[in-house]
């Protein structure tokens, strides 16, 4: 047998690592309050600041807040992980609102003609973000800056000069892989990983990455009934604050690549706020999509909850994919030709630089012979399975028909010739 190949078994009943069973172990007695107060009393504290600009973002912290405190399933260390991440988003928010009240200019930095990609989760975004940003030319977003955009004042660098926001990063990436470590074979978090530009919205306590997080019905409804135009501008001066913090104090000089799939359902949003933005959109079978994403949000909640209801897990995933492309293909139109492509995920996979040239042409860049070794040595050091290939059990694990999932699809196979793969 390959032992490249990775079959996870245990998703129902987790065989938990003896990291994960000492961390248990450690938290087993411990009270953690998801209290809004408390998480700003605490964030306040920290930093010796207090002003986290329009308040209006606490009825969301509030609704985060009751909706993970009366999931039953979640344990201590859990909850202390959504804790932690509240804590950090609202430190965030504080060490955002002083900078730009002590340089109100980060306003007026201009983020031009950004490439953001769009796509399902699973579908080769993140390949093709990390490819892209390989590209000296352009400026991404790893993602320990993502975690911690504003150093903390008066925080000095590590004894091997590193940023100190760079190893809690990677500390926690070391923690991760002791408790969950197939989570590398699915989705690479260490601190260099070019991340999403979604984080930059948690300050805000918005988008639909808290689903990730834990299971959220009430956020992802209330997110549903929501406009989410101020939180993409949010997003965008936290963009204009990196690229000012980086010596560009105009922006000219700067050309980000992003990525997420959440733009799919958000696409006029998306183009209202970055209105010249390049938008290469990928595309792939959702029945694979699905599988690989339930598989890892399984895998990821082994140690954090008492008890995971794998099937429920699927048949959330399924309908949120089926929301996210139903959005697609209704607002696809509505990006113009001159800003978009369409990327199937098997002709990518088949020919990279095939799909990078017709976004460059799109962007106005010339594939340079630097910037064509820059990608290549991405592609070779970091090569399709290199932690190693998991295989997934849509039927087994989940209890769901490939075949008749994909029948409720069809509407997305009409509209994009995306290859079955299953």
């Amino acid at each position: 047998m390959d032992k490249n190949i990775i079959t996870i078994d245990d998703l129902s009943a987790p065989i938990l690592t003896e990291a994960a069973q000492a961390a248990l172990a450690m938290v087993a007695d411990m009270s953690v309050s998801l209290n809004p107060d408390e998480i700003l009393a605490e964030a306040k504290d920290t930093l010796s600041l207090d002003d986290f600009g329009d308040m209006e973002f606490v009825s969301r912290l509030t609704l985060l807040c009751e909706e993970w405190s009366q999931d039953r399933t979640i344990n201590n260390l859990g909850l202390l992980g959504l804790r932690g991440k509240l804590v950090t988003f609202a430190k965030n928010r504080l060490l955002i609102q002083d900078l730009l009240t002590r340089h109100p200019e980060i306003h007026n930095v201009k983020i031009e003609a950004p490439i953001i990609v769009a796509g399902l989760p699973r579908s080769g975004t993140t390949h093709l973000l990390n490819l892209l940003a390989a590209d000296s030319r352009l400026r991404s977003l790893p993602l320990w800056e993502s975690y911690e955009p504003v150093p903390t004042p008066g925080e000095e660098m590590g004894e091997n000069g590193q940023d100190p926001r760079y190893e809690r990063c990677d500390a926690q990436w070391q923690a991760m892989q002791q408790i969950s470590p197939l989570m590398a074979a699915m989705h690479p978090m260490n601190p260099e990983h070019i991340h999403e530009e979604l984080e930059l919205m948690g300050p805000d306590f918005a988008s639909y990455n808290f689903e990730w997080l834990s299971t959220s019905p009430r956020w992802r409804d209330y997110y549903f009934s929501t406009n989410q135009t101020p939180h993409y501008e949010y997003m965008k001066t936290v963009l204009k604050i990196l690229t000012w913090q980086d010596g560009d104090v105009t922006g000219t000089q700067t050309r980000w690549v992003l990525k997420c799939p959440q733009h799919l359902e958000q696409l006029p949003v998306l183009k209202k706020v970055f209105p010249d933005a390049i938008i290469p959109i990928t595309h792939r079978d959702p029945v694979s999509v699905i599988q690989s994403a339930a598989t890892m949000v399984a895998y990821g909640r082994r140690a954090i909850r008492d008890s995971i209801d794998v099937p429920a897990i699927g048949d959330y995933w399924a309908d949120r994919i089926y929301k996210l492309l139903e959005a697609c293909v209704r607002d696809r139109s509505q990006i113009p030709a001159a800003q978009s492509i369409d990327i199937l995920f098997h002709e990518f996979l088949a020919d990279a630089f095939a799909t990078i040239e017709i976004i460059y042409d799109k962007a106005g860049l010339v594939l340079t012979d630097k910037a064509r070794s820059e990608l290549q040595d991405f592609m070779d050091n970091h090569p399709r399975g290199r932690y190693g290939q998991v295989t997934y059990h849509l039927k087994r694990d989940f209890d769901i028909e490939p075949a008749a999932l994909r029948e409720k699809f069809q509407f997305y196979f009409d509209a994009f010739p995306v290859k079955a793969e299953i």
